[in-house]
């Protein structure tokens, strides 16, 4: 039974992960501009919020939730702003391949700002509280099992973005000026929709 609720928080960590998102295009992007250990740095920023709202959601850390809820407006108004940034920083990006003009992401930079931004979605709460309301994990009581979900969350997570951070490395090999510059507006204008798709939702 524990196992089986292990592998139901891996599997929708997976899935979570793997959904199409702005995070998503960010990982793809940056692994193609920087290489496989700055996607996956970034990726693993991902996993660690994923891991933190789900520990919120299955302990019941009320307070943390109730704070986190209270201001969901105001952080996720950041969270946008931020999209919007890194959205006209993509699109107006220009790498030159032979002098390699755009400066390199640290792995450290590339971890913070991604658990930064998915940090600044809190009614993932939300979402993840329904998701263990469905797994059977309703109260809190169960405390090993609650853990093991959200083990099962994060290591689910971190296996897309290793998947997705080496599979676009081998693609980084076959790039050229004109393709990359391409990938940057197809991703820049992206991350520019789901900034605005955020920004619709907060004044919805």
């Amino acid at each position: 039974m524990k196992g089986e609720l292990a592998l139901k928080g891996l599997a929708f960590g997976f899935l979570l992960a793997a959904t199409v998102g702005p995070m998503w295009v960010l990982c793809l992007r940056r692994t193609l501009a920087s290489g496989a250990l700055v996607g996956l740095a970034s990726g693993l920023g991902i996993a660690v919020a994923d891991g933190f709202y789900g520990a919120v959601a299955a302990f019941g850390l009320t307070a943390i939730s109730g704070f986190l809820l209270a201001h969901a407006f105001w952080i996720g108004l950041a969270g946008a702003a931020f999209l919007l940034y890194l959205g006209v920083k993509t699109l107006t990006a220009k790498p030159d391949f032979d002098q390699k003009e755009e400066r390199p992401l640290g792995l450290a930079a590339a971890f913070l700002s991604t658990l930064g931004l998915t940090l600044t979605n809190p009614p993932t709460i939300l979402a993840f509280a329904a998701i263990f309301a469905g797994l059977g994990l309703a109260s809190t009581s169960d405390y090993e099992a609650a853990a093991l979900i959200v083990g099962g969350v994060f290591l689910g997570s971190a296996v897309w973005w290793v998947i997705l951070a080496l599979g676009a490395n081998r693609l980084r090999r076959h790039l050229g000026p004109r393709l990359f510059r391409a990938i940057n507006i197809v991703s820049g204008v992206s991350i520019l929709g789901f900034a605005a798709w955020q920004l619709a939702a907060l004044f919805r």
